[in-house]
Parts: structure tokens; C-alpha cells; sequence
């Protein structure tokens, strides 16, 4: 019974970079073996244990074969004869088919350390097609490494796109593919992981909504890239440059979807998108099982977006409207989500990177002054029911309009 540090946490340590979970997979062992030796069975599909001390996953080495469509078709089979290099071949990408034993040795059937150093994503074997979330992961790994000057090698590429053609990839249960997804708009790049869904065809199959942008016209003055779809992207890679959470990652995905309902005859301008964006926008997050928190702030900054860019030259009444419809006195974290993605979509354009955007600190101004009216000395002062609604409202709009009227001068 031998044990052995794998996947992404030797990875890592060859890369430098901070620690990934560690990952052990044990050979020569039982799960009678597992269990006597102290270790807690976790797994479900597969042998699993949780180390007694550290608690970290320890899986007995197994071989897999493929038995049906998509991600749960597959016949497992672990058992003391299976060596390590059997369990290796199984997995994705060479860089992580690579492991260390107990006494830091690197066992590298697969070329991964010499991938690392050529910075290439390549896969093990041609098993790869048989799973389609690996599909994903290529992508995520993209938009992870891509900083580093990863690429997909070309026999890769060629896979994934046999993946989409086979139509392995419409197998992939939305549960899944939101797990990647989300974990790859978290890294540094995120625009890389749509990027390379829509290259190798996998963009129009999972998120239509977004690869329908792409070839959608905008005025030149105002958007010099053109695109639509490189615009969505570009602002995706504005709100990960500041640092923007998961909120506003998928708020920028969905901010645009509208565009790409815009009649021809209005090309290139866009009026009304921002209506038009709200059903694909919701439509998106449904089929992807997306967190509602989530759901919720790319449907609304859909549909706000653009007041905020013109939250200047709007009338204070109009202004309320944009508060109340995002419900920002009871959740004032939409605000922010909003605002950041704003920013993002002005500077997410060719040549405006660095352009500023006053209406951020204007926003804030004017839900401070408007939250600062609450409905209780209204009520002290004998109003009731529904005259509290309209006498907060009136005062609200007040303060919005001295706001903006300072601002105005």
C-alpha cells in the first residue's frame, strides 16, 4: 500500500503558485485496508477516504470505461492491481497526470513537466472525448494559466471540436457546466474560457445567449470594436481586472444580451435593449441553474445599465425609479454589483480603457442622500398607510434632485 500526491497540487508546485487542495491516490490498498488504517469512507461512485489526521481525499487507483453518454457514463474499477500509471492514463490533461511519492519523486508517464515548462494544455489519450465536462475544464484551465502564456495544443483542439461535433457535449447536465462556469469566471482571464467554447463551436451548444452577440454590429463612435460579443467579453475582463466578485463577473455576461435581438433595420444603434435584455438574461440563468442572487443581478443590470450611464441627465423622479427597481434600499449590494459593471462596460471598449467614470461617485451620492429618508418620521408625524409610501417618495426625490442639482453646477 503506497500513496501519492497528485494532480493539481503537484501542478502548482511545479508552477509556483500558491497551493491547490492536495489530492492522494493510494495503490496496493482495499477499502477494508482504507477503513482499518482509520480512514473515513466519502466517496459515492468511486473509493474515497478523508485521511484520519489531515482529512485530506485519498482515492484508490482505478481504472475507468465508458459505458453510456455524458458525465456519470462511465464503469469505475479499483482493486490492489491497478498501478499507478493505470490510474494516471484516466485523467485529462498531462500537466496533471503527473505525481510525487512520499519522498518527493516525480512519476511523469505522460510528459507533463515538460508541458508545464512549454506552457501547453495537452491531453493524456484519446479517452479524453469520452467525457464532455473535460471539455470545460480545457476552457477553465485556459482562463486560468492563459496569464502564464498557456496555449491548447493543436491535437487538443481537434478533440474538443470532434467533442462538440459528436455531440458528446449536449450531454452535459447545466449543473455541471454552471460548476465550471462559475469557477472560471472567478480566475484572472475569464473572457479566455467563452473564448475557447466559441472557437472550437461549444459557445452556441451551452451559452446561446452570449454567442448570439457575436457578429452583432454597434456604432464605431461609441464602440470601436464593433462586435458585440468581443465588447461583452472585453467588459467581463474590465470587472476581473478591478477585482469584481462573482456578482458582477455574470452581471457583465448578461448586460448586453439584448443586442442580439435588436431589429436590422435599427443597426448599428441599440435603443431598447436594455428591455429586451431581461428574458435572455433570465432565460440563461434558469437553464444554467444559476444561484438566484446571481440570476438577479444580470437581469437587472440588463435592464438598468444604461440609466446609469446617463444618471446625469435624468430627472430625479427617474432616478428613484432606477433605486427602487433594483431595490437598493433593502439590498444595497445591488448597487455596487451595478455600478461595477457600468464601469467596466465604458472602459471595455478599444482605446477607453482608462477612461473615467464620474457616474460611479455620483450614484452613490444620490442613494446616500435618498436612503437617508426613511419612512419613520413620517409616520411620527401622523401620516399612515399609503400617504407614508407617497411623502417618502416626494422627500427621496428631493434629495436626489439637490444631489444632482450640485452636481449639475
Amino acid at each position: 500500500m503506497q500513496r501519492y500526491l497528485v494532480g493539481g497540487a503537484v501542478r502548482d508546485q511545479l508552477l509556483g503558485l500558491p497551493g491547490a487542495d492536495r489530492d492522494w491516490v493510494v495503490v496496493g490498498a482495499t477499502p477494508e485496508r482504507m477503513v482499518e488504517a482509520g480512514y473515513l469512507p466519502v466517496g459515492r461512485d468511486f473509493p474515497v477516504f478523508l485521511h484520519p489526521e489531515t482529512r485530506e481525499e485519498h482515492a484508490l487507483a482505478r481504472t475507468e470505461r465508458k459505458s453510456g453518454r455524458g458525465y456519470h457514463g462511465f464503469v469505475f474499477h479499483a482493486e490492489p492491481s491497478v498501478s499507478l500509471e493505470d490510474d494516471l492514463v484516466r485523467r485529462d490533461l498531462t500537466i496533471n497526470a503527473i505525481a510525487r511519492d512520499d519522498d518527493g519523486n516525480l512519476v511523469d508517464p505522460h510528459g507533463g513537466r515538460a508541458d508545464l515548462d512549454a506552457r501547453l494544455l495537452r491531453h493524456v489519450s484519446d479517452a479524453f472525448v469520452e467525457d464532455p465536462v473535460r471539455l470545460l475544464r480545457v476552457a477553465r484551465y485556459y482562463a486560468r494559466f492563459g496569464s502564464l502564456g498557456f496555449e491548447v495544443a493543436d491535437e487538443t483542439m481537434a478533440l474538443l471540436r470532434a467533442m462538440v461535433d459528436n455531440g458528446e457535449v449536449d450531454h452535459l447536465v447545466p449543473e455541471r457546466v454552471w460548476a465550471e462556469t462559475e469557477r472560471a469566471l472567478m480566475h484572472d482571464e475569464p473572457q479566455l474560457f467563452f473564448y475557447l467554447l466559441r472557437e472550437v463551436g461549444a459557445l452556441e451548444r451551452l451559452f446561446p445567449e452570449l454567442d448570439a452577440l457575436f457578429g452583432v454590429i454597434q456604432p464605431l463612435r461609441h464602440h470601436p470594436e464593433i462586435d458585440s460579443g468581443v465588447h461583452t467579453l472585453l467588459v467581463l475582463a474590465q470587472v476581473a481586472a478591478a477585482g469584481g466578485d462573482l456578482a458582477a463577473r455574470y452581471a457583465a455576461l448578461c448586460h448586453d444580451y439584448g443586442k442580439a435581438l435588436t431589429p436590422v433595420r435599427m443597426l448599428p444603434g441599440h435603443h431598447g435593449h436594455e428591455e429586451r435584455g431581461v428574458a435572455p438574461a433570465e432565460q440563461a440563468s434558469q437553464r444554467l441553474g444559476v444561484p438566484r442572487a446571481l440570476r438577479d443581478a444580470g437581469r437587472l443590470t440588463a435592464r438598468w445599465h444604461t440609466h446609469v450611464h446617463r444618471l446625469a441627465e435624468l430627472r430625479p423622479a427617474t432616478v428613484l425609479k432606477l433605486l427602487e427597481g433594483i431595490d437598493a434600499f433593502r439590498r444595497p449590494e445591488r448597487l455596487d454589483t451595478l455600478l461595477a459593471v457600468c464601469d467596466a462596460d465604458v472602459r471595455g471598449r478599444l482605446g477607453f480603457e482608462q477612461r473615467a467614470y464620474p457616474q460611479t461617485n455620483l450614484a452613490r451620492a444620490v442613494f446616500a442622500a435618498a436612503a437617508a429618508v426613511t419612512a419613520r418620521p413620517l409616520a411620527q408625524a401622523g401620516l399612515k398607510g399609503p400617504e407614508i409610501g407617497q411623502a417618502l417618495a416626494r422627500e427621496r426625490t428631493r434629495a436626489i434632485a439637490s444631489v444632482l442639482a450640485e452636481y449639475r453646477t
